[in-house]
This record gives structure tokens, C-alpha cells and sequence, in this order.
């Protein structure tokens, strides 16, 4: 038992950098193409990665979508999330653009109660609400002027939600690999329409970028899966935060920037909301376990 959890929050930790690192290359293409074609490029550089498995593995029929609306719904919701956060990386800092990002976890909980009909518990909504605290921190809408990039990021966030809610709906008939590859697949294509009329031509150099971007992005899906088949959600789950962290150390490397203490103080209290209520959970799935073994 030890060991998984171990080996679990290895595979966590491993996926969070390998995620860091692709936004890091999405950073550095957003200063050349424009988002939405950044946004297509990052789809087709991972559809490959994902194709892959299943040919090599002979299961393909795995992909047969059950609600293709939803699919298309999902992809169109990744058009709204990878947009905008790669938009919000062409004019903020990788961990400005994660402070922000981090509260998708809070709104997800939040819009789960009218989309979903599912009852949060009082504790939830203080998590909700102190983490959202965290989000006008950082926007300062105070000044007058709130920034476009902080605006992007939190659509992002929000599309991210959404599409997290589509997923506890559409894994009920349909296959992993399905639910990845269709929304994907489909924000790649929404993408491109979007992207074609102001298209850059691909420079050779940025080529292995794109490989680059492909094979952090099969690792990083691998790991998660890896960390989450070994361990509980809300064992693993609050090593999400920590790409914050990354973040920071990126831009310090990179940039050679640092965010301000607004940010630092706001994505602080984003992610003690977010990690304030996965204790919650886990509480509560802890104290319903005894009297599962009582009634069972």
C-alpha cells in the first residue's frame, strides 16, 4: 500500500513537471504564431502519441464514440480552454497564467451543483468562495483596469471545469481512449477553422518543439494515469498545485521573471481553498467507509 502511494505521488509529481515544461513550449510558440494556431498545433502534435497505443495494441474500436455531441461539446470547450490559456501566456508570466488556472478545481464544484444536480456541503462553498477570494486578489478589479491575459486565464479555467463535468457524464458509455481522442481530435479541427485565416507558415526550427511537445504530452497523460491507478484522487490530486511552483521556476529560468506579491498571495489562497476541500472530501469518504462495512 505504501509503496503505490509512493510510486503514485512520483508519477503525479513527474506529470505536473512534464505538463510545466510543454505550457513552457507553448509559451515560447505563442510569441511567434498566433493562439489559436499554437492551440492546433498542440492538438496534432499529440493526436499521434495518442493514435499510437491503440494501433500498435489493436484497439481502435476502443474510440467508438456513444454521444458524439458530447464529444464535439468537449472539443469545443478545449478551444475555449487551450485558447485562452495560451493567449493568457502571450501576455503574462507562465505562473501569473497558473494562478489564475488553479481555481478550475473550485468552479468545477461549484457548477456541478446546477449542471450535475449534485448537493455541495456548507464546507465546500467557504472553499469556493475563499478560493475565488484569491481570483479578485490577483485581477484587481479595484484599479480599474482588469488585465486581458488574468480575463483569458480565467475563461480557460472555466472551460476547463465545464469540460471536467462532461467527462463524469460521458465516461458513463464511453472508453477513456474515446473521451481523449474525440476532444482532442475535435479541438484540433475547431481550432484550425479558427486559426486559418491568419496562419503562420511553420518555421523548421520550431519542428522539434512540436515533437517535443507530443512527447511531453503522451508522458505526462501516462504518468497521471500511472499515479492515479495506484492511489486515491485525493491522495494525488493535490499535487496538481505544484505547478505552480514549476511555473515560477520556469520563468525565473527562462524569463528571468518572478510574479508579484499579489499574485503569490492570491494563487496562495486559490490553492489552500482547493486543497482545503479535497481534505474535505477525503474526510468524508473516510468517515462513510465504516458504516458501508456495517450496512455491507
Amino acid at each position: 500500500m505504501r509503496q503505490g502511494r509512493v510510486r503514485a505521488l512520483t508519477s503525479m509529481t513527474g506529470a505536473v513537471a512534464a505538463f510545466a515544461g510543454m505550457d513552457a513550449l507553448l509559451k515560447l510558440l505563442v510569441g511567434t504564431y498566433p493562439p489559436f494556431q499554437v492551440a492546433t498545433l498542440r492538438g496534432a502534435s499529440a493526436l499521434p502519441f495518442l493514435l499510437l497505443p491503440l494501433v500498435l495494441t489493436g484497439q481502435l474500436r476502443l474510440l467508438k464514440p456513444h454521444r458524439l455531441s458530447m464529444h464535439l461539446l468537449r472539443g469545443a470547450l478545449w478551444v475555449l480552454v487551450l485558447g485562452g490559456f495560451v493567449y493568457a501566456m502571450q501576455t503574462l508570466s507562465l505562473a501569473n497564467a497558473y494562478a489564475v488556472f488553479l481555481s478550475a478545481p473550485l468552479i468545477m464544484t461549484a457548477l456541478a451543483v446546477p449542471i450535475l444536480k449534485e448537493r455541495a456541503a456548507p464546507h465546500s462553498w467557504v472553499a469556493i468562495g475563499f478560493g475565488l477570494l484569491g481570483v479578485v486578489i490577483i485581477l484587481r478589479p479595484d484599479r480599474g483596469l482588469v488585465s486581458v491575459g488574468l480575463l483569458a486565464s480565467l475563461a480557460a479555467a472555466f472551460g476547463y471545469a465545464l469540460s471536467c463535468l462532461a467527462v463524469r457524464v460521458l465516461t458513463r458509455t464511453d472508453s477513456t481512449a474515446s473521451v481523449v481522442v474525440w476532444a482532442i481530435g475535435f479541438m484540433t479541427l475547431l481550432s484550425l477553422l479558427i486559426a486559418l485565416p491568419h496562419w503562420v507558415p511553420l518555421q523548421p526550427r520550431h519542428l522539434p518543439w512540436l515533437a517535443a511537445l507530443g512527447v511531453l504530452a503522451a508522458i505526462g497523460s501516462y504518468l497521471v494515469t500511472d499515479a492515479f491507478r495506484h492511489a486515491p484522487a485525493a491522495v494525488v490530486a493535490p499535487l496538481e498545485y505544484t505547478s505552480l511552483l514549476w511555473g515560477i521556476l520556469i520563468d525565473r529560468l527562462v524569463w528571468h521573471v518572478l510574479p508579484t506579491p499579489q499574485v503569490l498571495l492570491g494563487g496562495g489562497i486559490i490553492i489552500a481553498g482547493g486543497l482545503y476541500l479535497i481534505w474535505q472530501e477525503r474526510a468524508s469518504v473516510a468517515a462513510a467507509q465504516p458504516s458501508l462495512e456495517v450496512a455491507g
